[in-house]
C-alpha cells in the first residue's frame, strides 16, 4: 500500500461504494419488477449468474483501482482478520471499518435512487429487502451462520493465496482478477442458503438504509437475523487467514 492514510480511507469508501453499486445493483436488476434483467419479481430472467457477475466485478474493479492504495479490503472481515494476523495495524482498524460502512450505505442509496420506479412496482417486501441485505432461505440462523462463516473462511484463504502468489510473480492484476472470480464463484456455489453476504459492511450498511429511509413497499428489515452476516464473516475470516498462515505463512 502506497497511499497516505487519508487516501486509504477514501479508497475504502469509494471501493465499498462501487462494490455495493455493482453487486446490489445486479440483485436489484434481477429481483425488481419491470427491469431489463427481470420482467417479474424473482430470479426468472436475470438469474443467479447476473448477481454473481455483479459481485465479482464489484470486487475486481475496485481492486484494480485502489488495491495499491488501501489494499482493497472493502470488508470489515478482511480488515479484522489481517489485524488479528498481525499484517494490518490495529490503530487503523476503526477508520477502515467506518469508511467501509459509510461507502456501503452511500452505494445503497444510489441503488435506491436509480431503481426507485422499480421499487414502487415491486410489491413483494422480500424481493425489496433482497436488494439491500441477506436472509436465510431455510429460516435458520444456525444454517446462515455456518454458510457465512465457511464462505468467508474460504474467501480469506483463497484471497491470501492469490495475492501472495501473484506478489512473488509481480503480477498483482492477475490476483485482482482471481479474487473477482473467487467472489463470483462463492456467490454461485454458496449463495443458495443466504445470498451470501461474506461482508458485514455490505449487509449491515444497506440494511440500515432499508430501515431508515422510506423505501417503497418495504417490510421488515429482519433485525433478528442481522447479527449473522456481521459476526459469522468476521469469525470465518479470522479462521481462514490463520489456516492459511499456519500452512504457508504470511
Amino acid at each position: 500500500m502506497t497511499g497516505s492514510w487519508d487516501a486509504r480511507y477514501a479508497a475504502e469508501f469509494f471501493g465499498t461504494l462501487i462494490l455495493v453499486v455493482l453487486g446490489n445493483g445486479a440483485v436489484a436488476n434481477a429481483f425488481l419488477k419491470n427491469t431489463t434483467g427481470n420482467d417479474d419479481p424473482g430470479l426468472a430472467n436475470g438469474g443467479w449468474l447476473l448477481v454473481a457477475s455483479g459481485y465479482g466485478l464489484g470486487v475486481m474493479l475496485p481492486a484494480m483501482m485502489f488495491g495499491s492504495i488501501s489494499g482493497n479490503h472493502l470488508n470489515p472481515a478482511v480488515t479484522l482478520a489481517q489485524a488479528c494476523a498481525g499484517i494490518f495495524p490495529w490503530s487503523h482498524v476503526t477508520p477502515y471499518l467506518l469508511w467501509q460502512f459509510l461507502g456501503a450505505m452511500a452505494g445503497q442509496i444510489l441503488i435506491l435512487i436509480v431503481y426507485w420506479p422499480h421499487y414502487k412496482s415491486t410489491t413483494d417486501p422480500n424481493c425489496v429487502l433482497g436488494t439491500f441485505a441477506t436472509s436465510d432461505e431455510a429460516d435458520s440462523q444456525l444454517n446462515g451462520f455456518i454458510t457465512e462463516m465457511v464462505g468467508t473462511a474460504v474467501l480469506l484463504f483463497g484471497a491470501m493465496g492469490l495475492y501472495r502468489g501473484m506478489f512473488f510473480h509481480q503480477n498483482v492484476d492477475i490476483a485482482n482478477i482471481g479474487v473477482g472470480l473467487l467472489i463470483a464463484a462463492m456467490v454461485i456455489s454458496l449463495g443458495g442458503p443466504t445470498g451470501p453476504a461474506l461482508n458485514p459492511a455490505r449487509d449491515l450498511g444497506p440494511r440500515l438504509v432499508h430501515a431508515l429511509l422510506p423505501v417503497p413497499n418495504k417490510g421488515s428489515s429482519h433485525w433478528e437475523y442481522s447479527w449473522v452476516p456481521v459476526v459469522a464473516p468476521i469469525v470465518g475470516g479470522i479462521i481462514g487467514i490463520f489456516v492459511y498462515k499456519s500452512f504457508f505463512g504470511l
